[in-house]
């Protein structure tokens, strides 16, 4: 062995002092990495004036190969480095833009940033500056688009008409958040770009205050359409329910006169149950990470700390109206829905037991007129033995009376009728003995077996 090569053992050494701190203890070995996870920075550090546009695409998991290949290919005419393989969240600077990319279980975020002044928010979003064929390939389905604007502290607050004309007349809604920090206006709409729009403007927010607000901002957007997805699927569930329910009804009052009416409504009821469970399949897991999502919501809605600008309506105020009644909505359906299923698995187990009570009096009854037939059988089988012994011992008799006939030819002086007839009870109850042995001897080996 090489002297210079260290050991497999060596090796393994040097690995486990490596999870050793300067105490000698043993480290749990993703302690480092779970720290990592707690203190990583989630927002970008961002100054003001700025705006940001930023995209929340649904996608499977198998995506995010591609998603990392697109955004390589970003990177590579910036001459900038790539995400390696490994990196489910990545940040790039494209000359004046940053371009933020996240990963995560079921959707994909792309966040544009452009820190530079502007005049008219919302006109020139950053995002438009990205390749408009490099937006086009990316993978999933855009389920939140949103463009924030930041305004400067030394810029005015924009009056209600400039607040009008930026939000297309629509309903603003608004607030001071972050302990009186800045100020948030919305509308909570769609506009002509496919993007909705999120006014900030500062009025005393530190720089990691920026950031930070920002991502809540972004978060809530986000999880509050993903809260909302069931929401569709359940309206249209409320129909099927209701026709599931009433099935289920005229089922209980179904008549039953036999087994066989018995048998086919067991097969209704489990035909029902199927179908009701894979309903549920269908929901359940959408409808616990829509609560989830929601709890999150609440969540971020809260670390706002919101104060109230007279005459606007809270985002606070806004979202929870509206998301708790969809989200209401949702609660009641998944509620039907279990008890829906529990109460065809009670009507099914009740019917079952029904059917096993009456197959059991079938085979009660079925075992009764067996052991009928089986009695009147062994009268019979006693009758026929008596007429048995008559037909044997008449044959017996006659080969008998056939022999002394014979000797009675051979010159011999005898009585043929005189010892036939002495024969007669001989050979009866001989033969009335000799089929009882056989017939105990065949119960025996029956017993036996």
């Amino acid at each position: 062995m090489n002297p210079d090569t260290p050991s497999l053992h060596s090796t393994a050494q040097s690995e486990h002092d490596r999870t050793r701190n300067s105490l000698g203890i043993i480290q749990y070995p993703q302690r480092a990495e779970l720290y990592s996870e707690l203190n990583a920075i989630a927002h970008e550090l961002l100054t003001i004036p700025a705006q940001l546009s930023h995209l929340v695409l649904l996608s499977d998991r198998q995506s995010v190969e591609q998603e990392r290949k697109l955004v390589a290919e970003l990177c590579e005419q910036y001459n900038i480095s790539p995400p390696n393989n490994h990196e489910n969240e990545f940040t790039a600077y494209l000359g004046e833009l940053q371009l933020r990319w996240e990963r995560h279980t079921e959707y994909s975020t792309y966040t544009v940033y452009q820190a530079s002044a502007f005049e008219a928010p919302f006109e020139q979003p950053p995002i438009k500056r990205l390749p408009h064929k490099w937006l086009a390939s990316l993978p999933g389905e855009v389920l939140v688009a949103t463009h924030i604007a930041l305004d400067d502290r030394s810029r005015p607050k924009r009056s209600l008409n400039e607040l009008a004309q930026i939000f297309s007349s629509n309903t603003v809604i608004g607030s001071k958040v972050a302990g009186g920090s800045a100020s948030v206006w919305s509308d909570n709409q769609i506009h002509e770009d496919g993007f909705g729009r999120i006014l900030v403007h500062d009025d005393n927010l530190r720089s990691r205050q920026v950031g930070r607000l920002v991502q809540r901002l972004l978060e809530i957007e986000t999880y509050r359409m993903l809260a909302m997805l069931p929401l569709p699927m359940t309206r249209d569930m409320i129909p099927k329910l209701a026709q599931a329910d009433h099935r289920l009804a005229l089922l209980r009052k179904t008549e039953l006169t036999n087994i066989d009416d018995e048998q086919r409504l067991l097969d209704d009821l489990t035909t029902l149950a199927a179908e009701i469970q894979a309903l549920s399949a269908q929901t359940s897991h959408r409808f616990n990470a829509s609560r989830a999502y929601y709890d999150i919501v609440k969540l971020r809605i809260t670390e706002l700390r919101e104060e109230r600008i007279e005459g606007l309506q809270m985002l606070q105020e806004f979202m929870i109206q509206r998301l708790s009644s969809a989200m209401g909505t949702c609660e009641l359906v998944h509620s039907k829905l279990e008890n829906l299923s529990l109460h065809v698995a009670r009507a099914s187990e009740l019917l079952r037991t029904r059917v096993d009570i009456s197959m059991e009096a079938q085979i009660r009854d079925l075992l009764k007129s067996m052991d009928s037939r089986a009695h009147v059988q062994l009268r019979l089988q006693e009758t026929v033995e008596g007429l048995s012994v008559v037909v044997l011992s008449y044959y017996l008799l006659g080969l008998i009376g056939y022999g002394l006939k014979a000797i009675k030819a051979a010159g011999y002086m005898i009585n043929v009728e005189l010892l036939t007839g002495i024969a007669v009870p001989v050979v009866v109850i001989s033969v009335f003995f000799a089929v009882r042995g056989i017939r105990n001897l065949v119960s025996k080996q029956h017993k036996d077996k």
